[in-house]
């Protein structure tokens, strides 16, 4: 019976796609009606594994479209499905659609993409699948972000760019961190990072887009895939001057401004930053004349080791070493600042400033450094911002008890997002936009209402 119902739902879904859902915020509710379902409520596992086993073996695309689209958002709201699809072996499956599938459907293609960046980026993947990566897929992918460079805006270029962040977190993994039981025979190479050291000339619009990304981006999930990258590349050679100069000066502007926001608790953060502006600083192009912005880089370390302010609490140990290493960068010492800052080093740090040299755990300490989905970047700006404006409102609300005092109170009938029995909806998020998370009714005659428990 419950085979027969998900077949029911595919086939009717799809018979009327064309006609009727035209949109993927159409799709996404076909989504949702599913999951709201009391076939998949009763029966969760068997749907979700039926689901899997479907992208398997799947060839149509209006199909594959609503098969996607589910394990997606299902995923995203309970990690065991995309961990499902991991045991399942999707991961080479979805390669393949994604490689193979562009001229189907580019919305189908889209949503592939995104399945493959989540799916990856809340699990370690095996070896095994690892190895079926090649040059010819991670050459697609850089293709697909030049080719639509003339539109910066194309929701398009986020879910390309997302996927080769995820894959070079993984080879870092893979390559610090194996799972128990696969030790490599031998180091997988990192294909992302090799595409570049061997072709970067010619995938520059990847590095520009990277940069906005990281300046925009207030996910910590993400901006830490993004610094794993940026940390890779200012320590291999062939990519140290992958950038244009006056990206790595953007870059730069970031980083000294996202360093002064974070909380002093978001320490493991801040040290992820501070291994990343070493090799932009020691590395790239930024190293030669006109030094950019040399004394607000100062000012930012003095800071960040507690001298002449009292915006940092007491430094640890690790951030000691890691500003020292950045005070040792010989473009930023000059004259009475050498003198000043080694002084500093030797007085805060303990250290001189010639022995600042690039851990060797760094590497390790970056591939490892993680944080679940969905978990924002802390920020003081944010909070005093959200302080104020809670402030402003409680002085408005006070001043409308004023003028309202005598006048009665209207009822409230409902409240925005919930549905009649006061439960939330869930929230429909298509390439990072919301689409709100209004009721979602049922419709008046499901096929999965009418299906036994049994199964």
């Amino acid at each position: 019976m419950i085979d027969n119902a998900l077949r029911s739902y595919l086939r009717f879904t799809t018979n009327y796609k064309e006609e009727y859902l035209q949109s993927e915020y159409d799709i996404a509710r076909c989504s949702y009606k599913l999951l709201e379902s009391a076939l998949f409520q009763t029966h969760k596992d068997y749907v979700r594994r039926q689901i899997v086993y479907g992208i398997l073996q799947e060839d149509a695309p209006d199909t594959l479209h609503f098969i996607v689209s589910f394990l997606l958002f299902d995923g995203r709201q309970n990690e065991t499905t995309f961990e499902m699809m991991n045991s399942e072996g999707a991961f080479p499956r979805l390669v393949e659609l994604i490689q193979g599938r562009r001229d189907d459907d580019i919305g189908l293609h889209r949503m592939l993409l995104e399945l493959l960046y989540e799916m990856s980026r809340i699990q370690q993947l095996r070896l095994e699948d690892l190895r079926l990566i090649d040059d010819a897929f991670v050459t697609y992918l850089f293709q697909i972000i030049e080719e639509l460079s003339d539109d910066v805006h194309d929701p398009y270029h986020y879910p390309v760019i997302r996927v080769l962040l995820v894959l070079n977190e993984q080879y870092m993994v893979s390559a610090h961190d194996s799972a128990p039981g696969e030790l490599p025979d031998e180091p997988l190479t990192n294909r992302v990072i090799k595409i570049l050291s061997l072709h970067g000339n010619a995938y520059k619009t990847f590095g520009e887009n990277i940069i906005l990304l990281l300046n925009r981006e207030s996910e910590m999930s993400l901006q830490l895939l993004i610094l794993k990258l940026l940390y890779l590349l200012f320590t291999t050679r062939a990519t140290y001057e992958y950038f244009y100069t006056n990206d790595l000066r953007v870059l730069v502007d970031v980083m000294i401004r996202n360093l002064l926001d974070l909380p002093e608790e978001s320490v493991a953060l801040r040290h992820t930053y501070l291994r990343v502006l070493y090799p932009l600083l020691a590395h790239t192009q930024l190293k030669q004349p006109p030094h950019y912005k040399r004394d607000e880089i100062m000012k930012l370390l003095l800071m960040m080791t507690n001298v002449r302010s009292a915006h940092f609490a007491p430094v640890d140990e690790t951030t000691c070493r890691l500003v020292g290493r950045c005070i040792g960068v010989p473009w930023l010492k000059d004259g009475e600042a050498d003198t000043e800052m080694g002084a500093v080093a030797k007085r805060m740090l303990g250290m001189e400033l010639s022995g600042a040299r690039e851990s060797t755990l760094s590497v390790v300490e970056v591939a490892a450094h993680k944080e679940k989905p969905g978990i924002m970047t802390p920020s003081i700006g944010k909070a005093e911002e959200a302080a104020r404006k809670e402030q402003d409102e409680g002085h408005d609300d006070k001043e409308e008890e004023e003028e309202e005092a005598g006048e009665g109170m209207g009822e409230i009938h409902g409240q925005a997002g919930h549905d009649g029995d006061g439960e939330r909806s869930p929230e429909i998020r298509l390439n990072g936009i919301s689409f709100g998370n209004g009721p979602l009714k049922p419709p008046e005659q499901s096929p999965f209402d009418e299906v036994e428990s049994d199964t």
